[in-house]
Formats: structure tokens, sequence, C-alpha cells
């Protein structure tokens, strides 16, 4: 503090003290005949502290100042502008013009501070009361910085805004233009030239019967809810993607030679069925004509004999149809998380639903199994599906409960080199979504387990058996028929004697190979016991209509007619015959 009866210092410059800067905004005073036009930036100005109040400074004192610090700088008035009245600081900004001719830049602050003559500055103005002067960073400058929204930064940012708007744009316009055009579908037909017969009339083994047609049922899966046929029609078949052999006489004529086009308009489809609903390709329909008509029926004596020729056996197998399922016949997003393999799939006309509260979840009514016809046709004897997976355990229990199954068979074991399936039963008890699962008793046999459960869901209960058979060896099929016949015979022992009436459970892995086995010669059995014949070819059929690929390989429909033919001997022996 510099009071006014303290003597003045020496005729030095006065040092400058570092102060931060302000972080105000601007607040400039209102003095026309002091501030000049501030249309330029301000590289810098300088802070007078003041002992008075600068609230109270009038316009007069203002003007005093200002001629104070233009005399102790040997200036004209003119040259001095206040830049702002610092409230927070108690002070005055103010810089100083040049007076050269043609200088347009104020005068840097350090060289205003050096220029003070502080004996003149204290004789005019020490009744302001300076406590120091010091330089500022320009307060104009800065703000006219903040408020220019036109930075490197900010054209940049506008450049990236601009380029993701028109990319987003032209998307929009490809996809209007894309839907636009797939209103109009191009089908091109191949008819025959002109010199090819159009009328040959097929081949006696594939002409279908004069009066009574076979209709084709049309799948579930793209036609709404699943609706399985009578006893005496044949299921609609889906395409195979997997490659087989046919009969000499397969009805399949392949005309070309001629590239006529057909224009329809797709627009009016919305309101219609799907294409594929009445839609089969000569491959389907060939498929569906095998399946339904293939038969081979033996006799007990041509049983035994047909046992000993392999050959025979193995090339009557590669001829049938594997019915495999089309992934895109599938409607169910992510169905494949509930696949054990991506290419097993239950075929849509026979495929098990799962009852469930929300009809807009299709995912949660999806289960690889499909019903399975038994003797004579009968509706839903059998369930087929793949072993469980660690996500559709809880779906496993509850088709068995929904389904009112009396027997559940298990012919694989946990694991053959990889999983092939998970441990879906508890130890003691489990709860499985809504149905809980006791056991209550265990038998160990020789070549399966056989476990009793208790099934309960809310008050209700029922009793279910569960074999688990152990004893196929891997990659193979077993060298004895005998254990697969004890475990048939233990079967239908419960299923008969069981109140529950629904379809009895059987899986392995994939469910579609030993799974294929047991239920074929089951069937097999039950056709020799009532009608002293077998047709094992037309029961593979059968049951390959219901769920593509059961019985996989040559080997395990070898493997089918020894267990037949080992019935057949027993039944023999039994009747005496």
């Amino acid at each position: 503090p510099l009071p006014s009866s303290l003597p003045p210092p020496p005729p030095s410059p006065l040092p400058s003290s570092s102060l931060p800067s302000s972080s105000l905004p601007p607040s400039l005073l209102s003095l026309p005949p002091l501030l000049p036009p501030s249309s330029h930036p301000l590289p810098s100005s300088s802070s007078l502290p003041l002992q008075v109040d600068v609230r109270r400074l009038t316009m007069s004192l203002l003007k005093r100042f200002r001629e104070g610090v233009a005399a102790a700088l040997d200036i004209s008035p003119r040259h001095v502008h206040i830049n702002r009245l610092n409230e927070r600081k108690n002070g005055i900004e103010l810089y100083v013009s040049s007076d050269r001719p043609g200088a347009t830049e104020p005068l840097p602050a350090e060289e205003v501070i050096q220029s003070l003559n502080i004996n003149t500055l204290h004789r005019s103005l020490g009744h302001f009361g300076i406590t120091e002067v010091s330089s500022e960073k320009n307060v104009l400058q800065d703000q006219h910085e903040r408020d220019n929204i036109w930075t490197k930064e900010g054209f940049f940012a506008a450049v990236i805004f601009l380029t993701i708007f028109i990319i987003i744009i032209t998307c929009l316009m490809v996809s209007s233009l894309y839907s636009g055009h797939s209103r109009l579908l191009h089908i091109h037909i191949h008819t025959p030239p002109p010199s090819t017969p159009t009328s040959i009339p097929p081949p006696r083994a594939c002409r279908p019967p004069p009066t009574t047609p076979v209709p084709i049922p049309v799948s579930s899966s793209s036609c709404g809810p699943p609706q399985l046929p009578p006893a005496h029609q044949k299921p609609c078949l889906s395409a195979s993607p997997s490659p087989f052999r046919m009969k000499p006489a397969a009805c399949l004529q392949e005309r070309r030679g001629s590239n006529v086009s057909l224009v329809l308009d797709m627009s009016s489809l919305a309101s219609v069925e799907p294409l594929n609903c009445g839609v089969v390709t000569p491959r389907e329909r060939a498929t569906q004509d095998y399946l339904q008509s293939a038969s081979r029926t033996l006799s007990r004596q041509q049983l035994r004999d047909v046992v000993l020729n392999t050959q025979t056996l193995h090339a009557e197998f590669a001829e049938i149809p594997m019915n495999f399922v089309d992934p895109k016949v599938m409607d169910i997003s992510s169905h494949g998380t509930k696949n054990r393999y991506k290419t097993i799939l239950p075929n849509p006309h026979s495929r098990v639903i799962l009852r469930t509260k929300s009809s807009f979840d299709p995912l949660s009514s999806y289960i690889n199994a499909n019903y399975i016809r038994g003797y004579l046709g009968d509706e839903k004897a059998y369930i087929a599906t793949q072993g469980p997976m660690i996500n559709t355990v809880n779906d496993f229990w509850q088709m068995a409960w929904q389904e009112d199954c009396p027997v559940i068979i298990m012919i694989t074991k946990l694991r053959e080199k990889n999983e092939k399936c998970v441990l879906y039963w508890p130890e003691r008890r489990g709860i499985y979504g809504k149905v809980e699962v006791l056991i209550n008793n265990v038998t160990e046999c020789d070549n399966y387990t056989c476990r009793t459960l208790n099934l309960k869901q809310g008050a209700q209960s029922r009793v279910v058996k569960h074999y688990w058979y152990t004893s196929w060896p891997d990659h193979k099929t077993p060298d004895s028929a005998q254990p697969l016949l004890q475990l048939m015979r233990d079967v239908e022992e419960d299923r008969t004697g069981s109140p529950s009436q629904g379809p009895v459970i059987v899986h392995c892995s994939a469910g579609i190979g030993r799974t294929g086995c047991f239920i074929a010669t089951t069937i097999g059995c039950r056709q020799l016991e009532m009608e002293g014949v077998v047709d094992v070819l037309g029961i593979v059929c059968q049951l390959r209509a219901d769920r593509g690929g059961l019985i996989q390989t040559g080997e395990q429909y070898e493997f089918v007619h020894h267990a037949l033919s080992l019935f057949e001997t027993r039944l023999s022996a039994d009747t005496g015959q």
C-alpha cells in the first residue's frame, strides 16, 4: 500500500506482481468518452488495484484517473483507455494505444509498466490509493475466442456429423429402392422343346391309386398349428438336403431347353399363406412317394435268410431317403441354441410343441423332439428326441409331464469321446422348471439301470420309469441283440401296466440312430407276434417320415434284422413251431 501520507518512492519502474487472471466474464463500463471502439483483439492490459472502492467512482474521477496515468506515461490522455472496473480485485484495468503513426495495436502491458513514472503517478493519483500495477491477460480476446464456434475442432466435428448424416440418408434411400424392386419376382420355368413328347405316362410302379389319392398335409412350421394326419394317411415330408439313391423307377423326369420367363406381382401376397405351403419340389415328391409306398414283407424263413445276406441289406438301406429337415424350413428364431447337432432338426409336421403361456415366444415352445407312430400307425406311440443339453433339461421334463409319459429310455453314455448327454435327473430330489423329480428306487441290471421316478407339479403326482441302457458300444452296434430285447420286454411291461397312457420317450445323443433301432425293433417284434411276418423296410420308412434319419447307418439296419431274427427264433420256440 502506498498511502498519501508517506513520501513518494524513488523514481524507478514499479515492479509488476503476478496476480491470477480473472475468470469472470468481462463487464465493460459504458463510458463512451473514455473507451475506444474495441473492434480488434487486445493482447494484454494493465491492472491497478486501489484502496478506494471502485463501485463509488464517478465519471469525473475516472476521467481524472485516466489523465493521471497519461501524465505518468508522458502521453496524451486519448491514448489511455479504461478496459473495465474489476470489482473482485477492486482495481481498474486499462490499456494504452500506440502514439506512433500507423500503429493500430495496443502497447504490451510490460512496456506500459516499465514506462510509468512512479513519482508522477503518486502526485497525480495519490488520493486513489494505488497499491500495485500488474499485467492482465486480455479478457476481451478470450471472450471472443469462446464465442467463436468455428474453431478447428468445431469444423472437424461438423464435417464428421454431416458425413454420418449423408451415409444414413443414402442407406435409407437404397433400402427403400430395394424394397420397391423386390415386389417383382422373376421365375424362370423350363419347358420342353416342341419336339419333346409331353404326354409320357409314368411307369406303372409310380402311378397313384386311381380312386383314393393320397393327401399331402402341410408343414406345421409355416402353415399354422401342427395337425397330425389320420392313421391311414402318410404325413407331409420335409425336403432332404442330403443325397440319396432311388430305385430305377423313380418317376422323376427333368426337362430342359427353354427359358420362358414368368413375372409375378408379389405385392398382393401379404394376406395369403406362405409360398412353401403348397410348393412341392420333385425331390420332395420323390421322397414322399418312396417313404409312403416302399415295402418288403418278410416271412419268418425269409427273415432268417436275409440276415445272412448283409450286402442286400446295405443296398436296400442306401435307397431309403434320409428325409432330413432343411434348416431354412424352421421359422423359429434362435432355435439352433436348443439343438445338439445343427443338422439334426425335428420334422415340422410331427414336432412336439411345448405348451407355454406366451404365444409371442415360439422359442419357449420349441424342443428337438418328434412324435413317432407305432405298430399299425398308432399315433404318438413314441417320442424320439435328442439327449438333453444344459439349457434344455427343463424343457425335457416339461415334455415328460405334458405328454404324460410312462417310460423314459436313454440309450447313450454321458460321454463317448465328447459329451453325448447331460445328467438331467437328480441324485435324490430336484426341481426343473415347474416339475419336481424324486428318485424312489434304483435297480442295477446287467446292461442297464432302472430308476423309479416320482414327478410332481402342484398337487398332482405321477410315477415314471427311467431306463438307462449303457451296454451299447461306441461307434458300432452291439455284438448281441439279447440285452436290447430284454430291455424292450421290460419297457413293454411297464408301459402296459402304467396308468399313464402317453408316448414312451426314447433318446440317445442325436435322437435318430440308436433311438431308431429301439423303436424299429419294438414295432417289428410286435408285428411278428401279431402277424407272423415283418416289414422292416416299411417300418423304417414310416419312422423316417416322422423324424428324418432314424436308423442312421447300414450297420444299424442290419442289427435290427438280427434282433428281429433272434426274437423270431424265441417266438417259434415258445409257440412250438
